[in-house]
């Protein structure tokens, strides 16, 4: 269910920009989270997984390079 209602009252940053926020902290959470799966496909020689993981760091790492880029821009006024 969403709401059409919440621009940001509950939490003083209006929704878009909140969104924003929250995608970029995911990405980078998800890069964390993935070093340890590598480190454990690394541990087990299983290079197949070890580079899966990787290439999703990659994704995630580049998710959040253009999040910040954009929210960036947005809260400079642009």
């Amino acid at each position: 269910m969403t709401s059409s209602t919440e621009t940001g009252g509950v939490t003083g940053t209006p929704d878009k920009d909140y969104n924003l926020i929250w995608y970029v902290e995911a990405c980078l959470n998800n890069a964390l989270r993935l070093e340890s799966y590598i480190q454990d496909a690394e541990r087990e020689k299983d290079t197949e997984v070890a580079d899966l993981f990787r290439k999703a760091q990659a994704a995630s790492r580049k998710g959040a390079e253009l999040g910040k880029d954009l929210l960036r821009a947005r809260l400079n006024g642009g």
